[in-house]
């Protein structure tokens, strides 16, 4: 399948177009907002993975443009600004789905197959957790307890993300570090442990295990 990817870093571009390439995606990289706008204005994209802060044109202007021209080819955004109101800004410009970086690479694969499946008329999915007590909605980025859904931030949905995509695998401090802050963060290790505790404070202590030496894990 042919995909349009718009973003300026290499060092994001280059690993994500390696990594869809070898999951059998036809990738296009465009570097700037207006040859971005250009490229997916040519509606030859069934995906469109589109960075925000980008030079010449942003990513919520390109959207904009497209939706107005009538493109509707599904938008996932790749952004730093993982702020709610951006998130809300991003979707009401006609994005399909939010995905706030630094990601895992398995989070970008599952939401482009669920884009791909909704435009083929199938259910959005749902990944399930502790038993199935808990869940992700993967495009909305939403997350149920008991099925209630809990207000959580960003960061708190890309660490439970990073679980739950996992299931029964223990993954470290510096795994779920890595996945969740990105390799540059620079603080210490066991702000994992303080979002794990605002986690099992929001959903319950059995969202999450954990043992010493292991790290932290969900159950399927």
């Amino acid at each position: 399948m042919r995909l349009l990817l718009v973003e300026d870093d290499p060092r994001i571009a280059e690993p994500t177009a390696a990594a869809l390439r070898e999951a059998g995606y036809a990738v296009t990289w465009a570097q700037t907002g207006p040859e971005g706008l250009e490229a997916a204005m040519l509606g030859e994209f069934p995906l469109v993975v589109l960075d925000v802060m980008l030079p010449g044109l942003d990513g919520f202007e390109i959207a904009g443009q497209l939706r107005e021209a009538e493109v509707d080819s599904p938008i996932l955004f790749l952004t730093a600004r993982g702020e709610v109101s951006d998130r809300v800004q991003g979707l009401d410009l006609g994005g399909d789905a939010y995905l706030v970086k630094p990601f895992a690479m398995p989070e970008l694969l599952a939401q482009l197959r669920a884009l791909t499946r909704r435009e083929r008329g199938q259910s959005a999915p749902r990944v399930s957790f502790a038993g199935g007590r808990g869940g992700l909605d993967t495009v909305a980025r939403t997350v149920t307890w008991d099925g209630q859904e809990v207000a959580v931030t960003g960061r708190e949905y890309e660490l439970l993300s990073a679980l739950a995509l996992a299931p029964e695998r223990w993954l470290t401090r510096e795994e779920l570090l890595d996945r969740v802050w990105g390799p540059e963060f620079g603080g210490e290790a066991r702000i994992v442990d303080v979002y794990v505790r605002y986690l099992r404070r929001k959903l319950a202590p059995e969202a999450i295990s954990s043992e010493r030496g292991r790290g932290y894990r969900t159950e399927k």
